[in-house]
């Protein structure tokens, strides 16, 4: 088991040689990891996606993105995955926890990145504080 996210959120299940793992007929989310030192207990998340059926993600190397999970890697044989299986969780859940994901480690192959921040105008500002000027537009 590994845990990923703010705080390690999420208790993903792994992480595994992705060469030797057969992904589950089930919907997920699921990481790409390597080690960025060889022989380290410590893996990078280069790649995190969801999908309705892991199975049929295209996963281990028929995936799109594999070319840069192997450049990134080293080898295809040095690339690892974790997985999770949101209980009870449907699309619109899984994509946040992508989004989440993606936010914080701002994984290298991902081609779309996502902020991790929030913005005092976005929840009103703390207490009392006067809110905040627009610019003309």
């Amino acid at each position: 088991m590994i845990r990923l996210g703010s705080l390690g959120g999420y208790a993903f299940s792994g992480p595994r040689l992705l060469g030797g793992w057969t992904p589950p007929a089930r919907p997920g989310v699921y990481a790409i990891l390597y080690r960025p030192r060889p022989g380290s207990e410590q893996y990078a998340v280069i790649y995190v996606g969801h999908a309705d059926d892991l199975s049929a993600e295209g996963l281990p190397f028929r995936h799109r993105r594999s070319p840069c999970w192997a450049r990134r890697a080293g080898s295809r044989w040095q690339v690892h995955v974790a997985h999770l299986e949101v209980p009870g969780g449907n699309r619109p859940h899984r994509e946040q926890i992508t989004h989440e994901l993606v936010a914080v480690y701002r994984p290298f192959c991902n081609e779309q990145q996502f902020d991790h921040t929030w913005r005092d105008e976005w929840i009103g500002g703390p207490p009392g504080a006067a809110p905040p000027e627009r610019a003309a537009e």
